[in-house]
């Protein structure tokens, strides 16, 4: 090997505010399973459409001093796609929540998405099996919904588990919704 680190050995990192950011230590098994549910099911709703799912892994190209790279995303636009990454803004953005990336992804790169016009960012919280789902209108992100999944351990009537949201409306397309057991099942 001639001293330089192949493409897949490269360390992982973003671009924050100018600041070259490491990301976390490798996402646990649980946030894995539901980024990849998430992406297969866009994958599938998808599928011979004009938009197209990224799964973790893409650079995002927000600003000269922005690069990201989120859990999953849809892109509408082909043009933003090029070889080395995305080079605008996704037109919607999922951040699976893990510990050493919560503040950040509810913080910063929320304020992110938000300025550089990401249409739709979810939130998911997998402790809690929620996702807040934010609208961008009139250029600020607005709290569509908070989906949860009722936990299992509580002794629920079932009109209060008929007012848990089951499923999940994303706005880019009509007729395209997900089921939270679809994202939330078979977690480990």
């Amino acid at each position: 090997m001639n001293g330089n680190l192949a493409y897949q050995d490269a360390p992982w990192d973003e671009l924050i505010n100018g600041e070259t950011v490491l990301m976390s230590p490798r996402p646990s098994v649980q946030h894995n399973w539901i980024a990849g549910n998430i992406f297969v099911a866009f994958s599938n709703h998808l599928k011979g459409k004009k938009c197209i799912p990224f799964g973790d892994g893409t650079d995002v190209y927000l600003t000269e001093d922005d690069r990201v790279i989120p859990d999953v995303m849809i892109i509408c636009r082909t043009d933003i796609i090029k070889r080395n990454g995305i080079h605008g803004a996704p037109d919607l953005v999922v951040e699976v929540l893990s510990p050493g990336t919560a503040k950040k992804d509810r913080g910063y790169k929320k304020d992110l998405y938000e300025r550089t016009g990401v249409r739709e960012y979810w939130i998911v919280g997998p402790e809690a099996r929620s996702i807040e789902v934010y609208l961008l209108t009139d250029g600020k992100y607005v709290l569509d919904e908070v989906y949860s999944a009722p936990p299992e351990d509580t002794d629920l009537t079932e009109e209060e588990r008929e007012q848990h949201k089951k499923e999940i409306k994303i706005s880019l397309c009509d007729g395209f919704s997900i089921s939270l057991d679809e994202i939330f099942s078979r977690l480990p």
